[in-house]
């Protein structure tokens, strides 16, 4: 069977439903993920949060059907690579909270926050696997 006729493996199912929940939350709830924009692009924050938004939809979309898996797992892989400088100033912003607040809650969000990081590996190993590659 061609692979472009191959049934989206769980792994990729996952994805698309992540990136499809993220791209709604997005839309939906713009304001908090404004300030994880890094510092040199918050002028633009909402067009980017929104923007952002809207292309997770499109790789969701993308990775369900056949046709446009592959360039859709692709798009996956460069928007995850795209986002992580967020993801880190989101780590930056909770660890200089914590060492602030000094509370449980505090440190804890920041610990998840460094613990994410790595996370964005195997879910670019994913995309790329979605995107035949």
């Amino acid at each position: 069977m061609p692979r472009s006729h191959r049934p989206l493996p769980p792994g990729g199912v996952a994805l698309s439903a992540l990136f499809g929940a993220s791209g709604l939350l997005h839309l939906l709830r713009p304001r908090v993920f404004e300030g994880i924009i890094p510092t040199p692009l918050r002028r633009h924050r909402r067009l980017l949060v929104l923007g952002s938004g809207v292309a997770e939809l499109a790789c969701a979309a993308g990775m369900v059907h056949p046709a446009t898996r592959a360039p859709a797992g692709l798009a996956s892989a460069g928007l995850l690579v795209a986002v992580f400088p967020a993801n880190v100033q989101m780590s930056l912003t909770l660890g200089r909270r914590a060492a602030r607040r000094r509370t449980v809650r505090s440190w804890t969000g920041f610990a998840v926050s460094l613990a994410r990081l790595p996370v964005q590996v195997p879910l670019i190993r994913a995309a790329l696997g979605v995107g035949g590659r």
